[in-house]
């Protein structure tokens, strides 16, 4: 059982771990960690440009030259540093704004740092409202909230179909950036390409998940408890094997790393957030098209609302379960990648689909477990009030406002705003 379970495993995360072993050993000392960033004037991409770090003392103690794109980095120990650039090396009719041509910086183990350069002329600073600042939040909030869905809606279509709380799902969150990341930064190819390769990877990987765990355990008539404990077990391997084949640290994708804000006022947005909140709506759209339309998406509500009666209709449940599977993983890893895009500044970390397993699981839950389109509305108005809740708390706390929100609606309305209170089958 132990030897058959390692190797479905193996089978499971092969593609990451390929991945990874594309990744060459990075110049840097043990124990130094990254400032990096993007040279852009405007939308123009500022090249073979000199970075310059100096220590406390002024002594010079790492360069680095833009490449055609405008990135850069530098790879130092810990400590208080000063990054400026070198201005002879700027193209002809660009200039450093004042308050950026020296910027101190300290760095701590293990968190890489962006740095920001602006150029251009600068623009005076204006005292942002009350009503503009909420406004930009919940502009956020949506496109969080979005995310959030993109993640979910699989999550619970899963349960809805099978019963299983799967708490590995994070995991291939996570799975969908690191490969999105390995493609782009080591096989150079661009971000999209990138996370197009990597959504039908995920989708590979969910039907792996259903054909060599789950329909297998269903066959034995494992319960749904014991199915659980399986995922939560699945989840810590998939989690520590990621950290052990991709890095500690937060790594950046080589595209979209520093963006300058579009609009002004309380329609402030960067074009990756804009990007991220269209290609939400689109896909969350074309699901929902899906489900209501195609013959595939009225057997997965059929499925869900009553299995026994779904296959006694003549339905293929088990190819419905792995369609199923397979649109969660694809779902979960465009998500993951959206998510490192606009949430995490484009940089990966190895445990950030464990973060928002608790928002998902807080939006399904208030919009309705097994509903799809409950986990929709669910998972936006989570991702609305953890923002928002950023204008009144510390934003490192804003994801406490998840459990807030799954521990009131538990002992309020358990089965959430789209569900039904008892579910036949």
């Amino acid at each position: 059982m132990i030897r058959w379970c390692a190797t479905i495993l193996v089978t499971a995360f092969a593609s990451m771990i390929l991945a990874s072993t594309l990744a060459s050993t990075a110049s840097a000392a043990p124990g130094d960690v990254r400032i990096f960033g993007n040279l852009r004037n405007g939308t123009e991409r500022v090249a073979d440009v000199t970075v310059t770090a100096k220590d406390t003392g002024g002594a010079t103690v790492g360069t680095a030259k833009s490449s055609a794109t405008g990135a850069w980095s530098i790879s130092l120990p810990p400590g208080n540093y000063v990054v400026s650039i070198d201005e002879s090396t700027l193209p002809k009719g660009i200039s450093v704004q004042e308050k950026t041509r020296s910027i101190p910086v300290v760095l701590t183990a293990g968190t890489d740092r962006p740095v920001i350069f602006s150029f251009g002329a600068e623009r005076t600073s204006t005292e942002v409202s009350a009503v503009s600042k909420l406004t930009r939040l919940a502009i956020d909030g949506l496109r969080f909230g979005l995310i959030i869905a993109i993640t979910g809606v699989g999550l619970s279509l899963i349960f809805g179909t099978t019963g299983l709380t799967n708490f590995a799902h994070g995991e291939l969150v996570t799975l969908g950036a690191v490969i999105a990341w390995a493609i782009n930064v080591k096989l150079g190819l661009n971000l999209i390409l990138a996370t197009v390769i990597a959504v039908v990877i995920g989708a590979g990987i969910g039907v792996a998940n259903e054909l060599g765990i789950w329909r297998l355990l269903r066959r034995r008539r494992s319960g749904l408890v014991a199915q659980l404990v399986v995922s939560i077990g699945l989840s810590l391997v998939a989690r520590y094997l990621i950290l052990i084949f991709f890095s500690d640290r937060s790594e950046p994708f080589a595209d979209y790393q520093v963006q300058t804000q579009i609009g002004s006022g309380a329609f402030a947005i960067t074009p990756v957030n804009l990007f991220c909140i269209i290609v939400s709506l689109v896909v969350l759209v074309a699901v929902a098209t899906m489900l209501q339309r195609t013959r595939i998406g009225k057997a997965m509500r059929a499925v869900a609302d009553n299995r026994d009666l779904a296959a006694s209709s003549g339905i293929d449940v088990d190819r419905v379960i792995l369609f199923v599977w397979a649109l969660a993983g694809a779902l979960a890893t465009l998500g993951g990648v959206l998510f490192a895009l606009s949430e995490l500044s484009g940089r990966v970390q190895w445990e950030m689909g464990f973060k928002l397993l608790l928002l998902m699981f807080a939006g399904i839950t208030l919009g309705g477990l097994g509903t799809a389109y409950g986990a929709l509305l669910g998972c936006v108005i989570v991702g609305l009030l953890v923002q928002l809740s950023t204008y009144w708390v510390n934003p490192d706390l804003k994801y406490i406002g998840g459990l807030v929100v799954l521990i009131v609606i538990l002992a309020i309305r358990p089965q959430g705003i789209l569900g039904s209170r008892a579910r036949i089958g």
